[in-house]
């Protein structure tokens, strides 16, 4: 029976303190308005605990097994590297705390005069009420909801015995032989993570390809590149059937491909198959709002059909990155304090993936750009042109830029190898500010850079009459122009 220890009211409640919750509750504070957060686990979300962060520092510490491997090549004498799976796992922890630590949102919250409410999971009672776990009853004007996401295990028998990422930490030991279920972003650098700590790695995938939403030179630049580091590739699966214990311990994996069985052990199975928005048990439908495909559907000012309640980030899944998220949840709140009409733009969102090679790309895809501009060219610089990358000796990989022939502006850049993401990230700086290929042709960049890519790619774009620039020379990489696909 719900305690009635109390009834406080604000105009805003925010229901979840990760990067979407914390940017609305201190936009709102900072408008004003009175505010709580209720987060019923810890601040900083699922992208610091338990997902970006801890992956980013398992990718670090792949990259410098890498490294130790070939450092006799540059004389520097050393054994060969053994994980210490123990120390690893300590590592990353103390790192995602350090990251908390500096991030601090309980003093952020303080400061802002947002109260921070740690009494478990809200629900909603009714549209405005919400009663958290500890029998405490809340009411607001209006709610955000910014509760994030969660693993998905796929449906079928013996799911139970599969890790999901957020809980790669937690294996008990470096295991021999891995299996990924799930090509995406996140599968993909689990790949790269355990191939590199001597694992054997498979990665398997209903999809044609690895990277699927990614553009398909980049997925296939990938997929090659881990092929070669001896990851086997299941692409194209006709499904995925069970999990089955052992009398060994180690898990029998069964998978369908080519209308055949296929059965392998391994000693840990990471199912990276999506990531719903965990909004189960919220109370919903107390407040009128139905969910579609595990998210609240919102308009474009993140309004639910509730008007008075939002959904950010991961709950409206939408774009479901940290990137995205701190912009939704700053115009959510001021959507909510002003009854403004306040939109975020989703069409430049750059992402990628620290694999090996990594990998990036922001804007249209080439497939798309075929799709939807028949003036579209493409011009694509390979990293052997870039005396950065020979220098480093990472010169696999490419950039390719993409452009409307008209209007003389980037749709779209892709990347793979050092620095990809990097490079993407300094495209969509300028994909923002609306330079066209002429000016992003005559920046000076420094020399030996990364970035000096950009340039190259730009001046390719030139070559084939996206901006006229006397004196243009054809370069020696390949670029095409796109056309249009015949309608069917």
């Amino acid at each position: 029976m719900e305690q009635n220890i109390g009834l406080q009211h604000y105009d805003l409640v925010v229901i979840g303190a990760g990067p979407a919750g914390t940017s609305a509750a201190i936009r709102a504070a900072e408008l004003g308005a009175r505010v709580a957060v209720v987060e019923a686990s810890r601040t900083g979300g699922t992208c610091v605990n338990t997902g970006c962060v801890p992956t980013r520092v398992l990718a670090k510490t792949a990259r410098l097994v890498r490294e130790v491997r070939i450092a006799h090549e540059y004389g520097i004498a050393t054994s060969a590297p053994e994980v210490q799976w123990d120390t690893t796992v300590t590592r990353v922890r103390a790192t995602v705390d350090k990251v908390r630590s500096l991030k601090d949102e309980p003093g952020r919250f303080a400061a802002s005069g947002v109260e921070l409410i740690l009494e478990g999971r809200a629900r909603f009672a009714d549209a405005n009420t919400l009663v958290l776990d500890s029998g405490r009853r809340i009411t607001a004007d209006s709610v955000i909801i910014a509760v994030g996401g969660h693993s998905r295990r796929l449906p079928i028998p013996g799911a139970e015995l599969a890790t999901v990422p957020e809980h790669v930490l937690e294996l008990p030991s470096l295991p021999r032989r891995v299996a990924i279920i799930g090509g995406g972003n996140t599968g993909a650098q689990l790949v790269t993570v355990f191939s590199s700590f001597g694992s054997e790695v498979a990665v398997l995938d209903v999809a044609p390809r690895i990277l699927a939403a990614s553009d398909s030179e980049v997925s296939a630049a990938v997929s090659t590149a881990f092929a070669e580091q001896g990851v086997a590739v299941h692409t194209g699966l006709d499904g995925v059937d069970s999990l089955v214990t052992s009398a060994d311990g180690s898990i029998t994996l069964t998978w369908r491909a080519g209308g055949h069985s296929v059965e392998r052990e391994f000693d840990a199975v990471i199912m990276a198959t999506g990531w719903p928005a965990d909004v189960d048990d919220l109370g919903l439908e107390n407040a009128g709002i139905t969910t579609v495909r595990s998210a609240i559907p919102v308009d474009q000012y993140f309004r639910s059909v509730v008007p008075h309640i939002y959904a950010v980030g991961d709950a409206n899944g939408r774009d479901m990155l940290v990137q995205a998220a701190h912009f939704e949840g700053e115009a959510a709140a001021e959507n909510a304090v002003l009854d403004a009409n306040r939109r975020t733009p989703h069409h430049l969102l750059p992402a990628g993936g620290f694999t090996d090679p990594d990998y990036a790309g922001v804007g249209l895809t080439e497939e798309q750009a075929r799709e939807r501009d028949p003036h579209c060219i493409v011009a694509t610089v390979p990293f052997t042109e870039l005396d950065r990358a020979v220098i480093d000796d990472r010169s696999r990989g490419f950039l390719k830029l993409i452009a409307d022939r008209r209007r003389e502006l980037i749709l779209g850049a892709h990347a793979v190898g050092e620095n990809a993401i990097e490079v993407v990230q300094s495209v969509t700086t300028a994909m923002a500010a609306g330079i066209d290929v002429s000016t992003l042709a005559g920046v000076k960049f420094a020399y030996p850079t990364y970035s000096a890519v950009i340039g190259l790619a730009a001046r390719g774009l030139l070559a084939q009459g996206a901006a006229s620039l006397e004196g243009s020379v054809t370069p020696s990489w390949p670029v095409r122009g796109c056309r249009s696909r015949p309608a069917q």
